[in-house]
């Protein structure tokens, strides 16, 4: 079918699954200057694995910190559940797309998490920002070149004003939800082609996006 080659990148934390929190209250441990969780969703207007990018840390240090954070995270995601309906909508467009996620997070938990879940099955790729580089945008070029697919082939189902703009930044539009990590009104200055306010709008605005494609 063609419309297997079309691939839809998914973000994981806040998209798939109800990590917030867990992330909120890390982030709080090992950056003292997070106090809100306002504070903690501005890192998300651009790429998370930044926050380091002006600030005097060295590599060492940062790498500490960065082993620090998936050191508490991965024992607290086994407690985390799925977003209600994603699992539905996966299944079905699991049968008709490429699925890959692209995420902030290291490769292993997500694995782990989509494995017990039962919707491993449904992904072709799992890119965590252990692969490659942290920056998205280069892993989405590695997606392009594994496939052998262009940014008209793909689209991007996030929620934050980041992925939105590194998406953007290699020609892809984005699909944003509003359940994630940050709020709509935020989602809206990242241009996105639609935004879902429950899961199970992603499919009609899926088939919509690539009806036009």
């Amino acid at each position: 079918m063609e419309q297997k080659k079309k691939i839809i990148l998914f973000d994981f934390d806040g998209v798939i699954t109800d990590s917030f929190s867990i992330a909120f209250e890390i982030n709080k441990i090992i950056d003292p200057s997070i106090t809100t969780e306002s504070d903690f969703q501005k890192l998300f207007d651009g790429n998370i694995n930044d926050w380091a990018k002006d600030s005097s840390l060295g590599d060492e240090e940062i790498k500490r910190i960065n082993e620090e954070f998936f050191a508490k995270y991965i024992p607290q995601m086994k407690k985390v559940k799925m977003i209600p309906g994603m699992k539905e909508v996966i299944t079905k467009l699991g049968k008709l797309y490429t699925l890959i996620i692209i995420s902030s997070t290291i490769t292993s938990p997500i694995r782990d998490f989509l494995k017990r879940n039962n919707i491993l099955l449904y992904f072709d790729d799992i890119v965590g920002s252990n692969v490659i580089h942290t920056n998205k945008t280069k892993r989405i070029k590695m997606v392009f070149g594994k496939y052998g697919v262009g940014a008209k082939d793909c689209v991007f189902i996030t929620d934050t004003l980041g992925d939105m703009r590194e998406a953007a930044s290699v020609g892809i539009q984005s699909i944003g939800v509003s359940w994630g990590f940050q709020g709509k009104e935020n989602l809206i200055k990242g241009n996105p082609f639609c935004i879902a306010d429950k899961p199970q709008d992603l499919l009609s605005i899926v088939f919509e996006y690539f009806d036009k494609r």
